[in-house]
């Protein structure tokens, strides 16, 4: 693991902490899809913001399909 992992792996945690103390005992539901979704959409902006928008360049980049790429696309409405 890379400085800049750690880095990011850190940022999860705290945003997981600051979550579960702001529940306040409430049971969380869904966690796993809103974690996601919380880290992939902002991901995938950015990504697509240093290619200039080129979605072959992006999924190169995020080391998955073209295909993949534009299905997620299309479920954050970035299309």
């Amino acid at each position: 693991m890379n400085q800049a992992t750690d880095v990011i792996a850190i940022a999860i945690q705290q945003s997981l902490d600051q979550y579960f103390n702001d529940l306040d005992g409430e049971p969380p539901s869904a966690l796993y899809d809103m974690v996601l979704g919380r880290m992939e959409k902002p991901l995938l902006i950015d990504i697509l913001a240093r290619v200039g928008g080129n979605q072959t360049q992006a999924a190169e980049m995020l080391g998955i399909n073209r295909n993949t790429l534009r299905k997620k696309l299309q479920t954050y409405n970035l299309l």
